[in-house]
């Protein structure tokens, strides 16, 4: 059998618009047969929208309502990407890619093995034991496979498919947000303060182990870096796409 691949893009720290045209462009290669993983960063503070949300819950907290931003092409709940390390992992269709176990749930226990082998201990939070939607953004709410740290989300993903590609992007919380107070990172819940690029190159490493897969260091192609300007200006620095809902 033959070793799978994956190309493995450099950490790169970006706005709003480019990083989720980015995602959204690894989409479009993936159904085209181009597995990818990558890592980002936030070139400032921005609130993300999940696809079905209404525009107007970012209005209910004035700090919010001030930042810049963005609604994802995947759904879930708001969030604000500041102090966190953004991961898009993008497959392929078919079974070599997607094996039938949960992509969402086995990408948590590579990052879960990542922390812990840093000292940080997270579980996994259960099926059907989640407590009840507490506010408006992500990090309040608990579904199955999520990170926490005591009882606090530290890892969160959505995904979105298409043409049985599969495109699943998230965050890890790597310290508190002046924006989101109530919500503590890894920092404040296990007194370890890593940057994003360390906590990217961990997951990396542990990605390479669980899958068995090799990550390959690659670039961008010129027909991407063009598809990605061109979603980023025509579509998710629009109105039209941001206030949708």
């Amino acid at each position: 059998m033959s070793e799978i691949s994956c190309r493995l893009l450099q950490f790169a720290v970006a706005d709003g618009p480019r990083n989720m045209a980015a995602d959204e462009v690894l989409l479009e290669s993936a159904a085209t047969g181009v597995a990818s993983l990558r890592f980002y960063g936030w070139s400032e503070a921005t609130v993300s929208l999940g696809y079905f949300q209404l525009e107007a819950l970012r209005q209910r907290d004035p700090q919010l309502a001030e930042l810049p931003f963005v609604r994802r092409p995947s759904g879930g709940a708001m969030l604000v990407h500041h102090h966190e390390v953004t991961y898009c992992l993008a497959l392929p269709p078919g079974q070599s890619w997607q094996t039938g176990e949960s992509w969402l749930c086995r990408m948590h226990r590579i990052i879960a093995i990542a922390l812990g082998e840093r000292g940080v201990t997270t579980t996994p939070q259960a099926a059907g034991s989640a407590p009840p939607f507490r506010g408006d953004l992500c990090f309040q709410h608990l579904t199955a496979g999520d990170l926490l740290v005591n009882s606090a989300k530290v890892v969160g993903s959505a995904q979105r498919r298409q043409r049985g590609a599969l495109m699943q992007h998230g965050s890890i919380l790597l310290a508190q947000s002046p924006y989101t107070p109530a919500l503590p990172g890894i920092r404040e819940l296990s007194r370890c303060d890593f940057s994003a690029a360390e906590i990217a190159e961990a997951v990396q490493e542990s990605f390479a182990r669980s899958s068995g897969w090799r990550l390959v260091p690659g670039e961008w192609t010129s027909a991407e870096l063009d598809r990605i300007e061109h979603l980023a200006m025509a579509k998710y620095a629009q109105d039209h796409w941001n206030r949708k809902r």
